[in-house]
């Protein structure tokens, strides 16, 4: 079943054009990478599946519903949740607060404290404690939560391993499993083709708004997937 369906998708900052012709596709229970340099579109492509950036062109239908000119809390109730580049938590909560944060859609489903705190056991431990107490790892760590409170369908993760140790990010990956086995689906933003191409099922690649390359994940060639990241 295809859980989200992009199809001729274009999107703008202003007059500029950031995304050309993006056709992308993600299936109930896949894993999928969305790779490419800095400024390939990547993140641009994540805001206006939650409707953080508008759609001029272009369709956006999640579960069979088109999705691309409704407004992102819509859109969150519906199943969607990114994991934003930066981790954007509030500085002024406890982690416990930022996790709660989450909810707020009221969406039911299986993602709830107990459960966000058995998958990060270090956040049980610093529920009471501010994000800037964190180290980038555990902050990570509550971003993912958070998102998972909103117990999504599908789960968007903005280079969550940007930044951090081999170990931690080892760690966060290794939650994935779990993720899906609770039955969301997952986009995976990386720059780290190797991290990414381990973790997903299918790759998509971007470079100025394009998608150059599509495929199976362990099926791609390396000088394809260089030619195509790089334009080369």
């Amino acid at each position: 079943m295809t859980l989200l369906e992009v199809d001729a998708l274009d999107a703008f900052y202003g007059d500029f054009q950031a995304l050309f012709d993006l056709t992308i596709n993600v299936d109930a229970g896949e894993t999928v990478a969305l790779i490419g340099a800095n400024g390939a579109g990547k993140t641009t492509f994540l805001k206006c599946l939650v409707g953080l950036i508008e759609t001029k062109r272009g369709e956006i239908r999640f579960a069979g519903e088109p999705i691309g000119r409704e407004p992102a809390e819509r859109i969150s109730r519906l199943g969607l949740s990114l994991v934003p580049e930066g981790r954007l938590l509030f500085a002024s909560l406890s982690v416990e607060e930022n996790l709660t944060m989450g909810a707020l859609n009221r969406r039911p489903g299986s993602w709830t404290l107990p459960r966000v705190y058995d998958l990060f056991p270090v956040l049980r431990e610093r529920r009471r404690q501010m994000p800037n107490a964190l180290s980038g790892g555990q902050q990570h760590m509550v971003a993912i939560g958070r998102a998972l409170m909103s117990n999504p369908r599908l789960l968007l993760c903005d280079e969550i391993s940007l930044g951090l140790a081999p170990l931690v990010i080892d760690q966060i990956y290794a939650s994935f499993a779990r993720i899906r086995a609770e039955g969301a689906s997952i986009v995976l933003v990386e720059q780290d083709v190797k991290r990414a191409t381990s973790a997903a099922d299918r790759v998509y690649c971007l470079l100025k708004g394009r998608v150059t390359l599509q495929g199976p994940a362990r099926g791609l060639a390396r000088d394809q997937l260089s030619r195509a990241y790089f334009g080369a």
